[in-house]
């Protein structure tokens, strides 16, 4: 690693420091550099949970400061090992300010353990928490423990219901979660929050936790993702503490926030104890909220039963911003983050990226720190540059025709029939669909685009376009057909 790699590494680490002041060190105690080169860079984790959190509400920040800085994009890759020899940050429990641990726990220095940054699941009555055991083996393992923090320092204190920008693709979803949450209106149990990767779902669960806390300071919330709750559950059956771990789930839970259930497929013993707490939960009337990147229908290798427990509640789906919300998302990011931010600069940023919230902000983040570390004022023409070095090959290479050719492989059409004046509803419906790719990803002006498309009227692409834009919303077939010719496009132009 070069000396100007690792002061770009160091002003990187040092901005996404200041963004989340609160939760940083917790986390990145367990996270290590191992190399970091123009274009690329390699992380360590100590498990999978912390690579999973610090990748969903840390890597946006910190990527989009290093990409600022290289001036190009930058491909990530993990390894998980348990112990680290540089983490990013000390553990707090390593610092003299902080007590010594009581001493029963003392062990030699050269043979304790590093301890983990605290699970969201964990309880936030302050039980003592053994660390995972170390990879030489049960026999010979040794065992720290530690206060866990309450849950209001792991949650992410800018995921609140003020902070979340609300529109038509959300809309639904934002109000069950308030409800759940405890405000007006009829409360859902369970509640099915679904929607792609970087719609806002992760925001709405922190929301109900930060909401649900305000009102009940002492009630107990349990946020894991579902991942954590399965090797939880490993953990206890191999140490033979099921019936702590089924008191903590079933008897001591005032609300259930778990994510990603999809992860639960086929995982059958998981999903029977999972049923049971479930049950449990929802018997003693306490709210349970569940995230999934796909409707309950969908869920892969799931048993009937828990799919219809899911349905019996409210399934509320996160769609793909419209332009106006993700607009919207551009200013209150850059309000939240003291970045100045012009009525154009923000419309472009939500031009250029359409499918994801998270990439949204991510952009938004990389304008801002390159223009810090350049003194460059955040302009139109700056905003054009940056956008187009970091993704040329989308503006270059995708055109109208890969587009076509994209749609008519989905729709099993020939060229000819997507250009031709047959009306049948499955010609003309692929046809709009491919006039409203053209217009999104584009920005092709429809006179020009009814030529494309067999010298129509650019009434007929307006309509076409609209039509489209609204369906996405409220059909999810259609928005699954727009996200599989989406991923052809972007495979094609690798």
């Amino acid at each position: 690693m070069t000396s100007e790699s690792l002061d770009i590494w160091a002003a990187a680490i040092e901005r996404t420091r200041k963004a989340c002041p609160g939760t940083f060190e917790q986390w990145f105690c367990s996270i290590q550099l191992d190399h970091i080169a123009p274009g690329r860079l390699e992380l360590a984790a100590r498990d999978e949970f912390v690579r999973d959190w610090v990748r969903d509400h840390y890597l946006s920040t910190l990527v989009g400061a290093i990409e600022g800085l290289a001036g190009g994009p930058t491909k990530i890759s993990w390894r998980i090992s348990s112990e680290l020899d540089t983490p990013v940050c000390e553990p707090k429990s390593a610092r003299p300010t902080q007590p010594p641990p009581p001493p029963h726990s003392r062990e030699p220095s050269s043979s304790r353990p590093s301890i983990r940054p605290p699970s969201p699941a964990a309880d936030r009555r302050g039980n003592e928490l053994e660390a995972a055991p170390s990879s030489r083996g049960a026999s010979t393992r040794l065992q720290a423990v530690r206060r866990t923090p309450p849950l209001k320092e792991v949650l992410n204190p800018k995921y609140t219901f003020e902070h979340f920008v609300v529109g038509p693709s959300n809309e639904l979803a934002f109000a069950a979660a308030m409800s759940s949450a405890g405000g007006d209106g009829p409360r859902y149990n369970p509640l099915f929050i679904c929607g792609g990767t970087g719609l806002g779902k992760t925001h709405l669960v922190h929301a109900i936790a930060h909401r649900f806390l305000d009102q009940r300071p002492d009630a107990r919330v349990i946020y894991v993702s579902a991942e954590h709750f399965t090797n939880e559950f490993i953990e206890a059956l191999k140490s033979g503490k099921m019936d702590d771990f089924r008191g903590r789930y079933r008897r001591q839970c005032d609300l259930l926030l778990l994510d990603d259930i999809q992860f639960l497929a086929g995982k059958d013993q998981t999903q029977e104890e999972f049923f049971h707490v479930f049950n449990a939960l929802h018997e003693a009337d306490r709210p349970i909220v569940v995230t999934s990147d796909t409707y309950p229908q969908k869920l892969q290798r799931m048993p009937e039963r828990l799919v219809s427990r899911f349905t019996s509640g409210l399934v509320a789906d996160v769609q793909v911003p419209r332009l106006e919300t993700r607009v919207a998302i551009v200013r209150k990011k850059a309000e939240l983050e003291g970045i100045p931010l012009s009525d154009e600069v923000a419309e472009l940023l939500a031009q250029h990226v359409h499918s994801n919230v998270r990439e949204l902000e991510g952009a938004l983040i990389r304008l801002a720190a390159k223009s810090s570390l350049t003194g460059h004022g955040i302009d139109l023409k700056f905003a054009s540059q940056e956008l187009a070095a970091v993704a040329p090959r989308r503006q270059d290479q995708v055109s109208v025709q890969d587009i076509q050719r994209a749609v008519c492989n989905r729709f099993s059409l020939t060229n000819a029939e997507l250009l031709s004046k047959d009306r049948h509803k499955s010609v003309a419906f692929a046809r709009q669909v491919a006039m409203y790719l053209c217009r999104q990803r584009l920005r092709c002006s429809y006179p020009e685009l009814g030529r494309s498309f067999g010298n129509r009227d650019h009434t007929t692409v307006m309509s076409a376009v609209r039509r489209v834009e609204a369906l996405r919303q409220t059909d999810p077939q259609v928005n699954a057909h727009l996200e599989a010719i989406e991923q052809e496009l972007a495979s094609s132009s690798d």
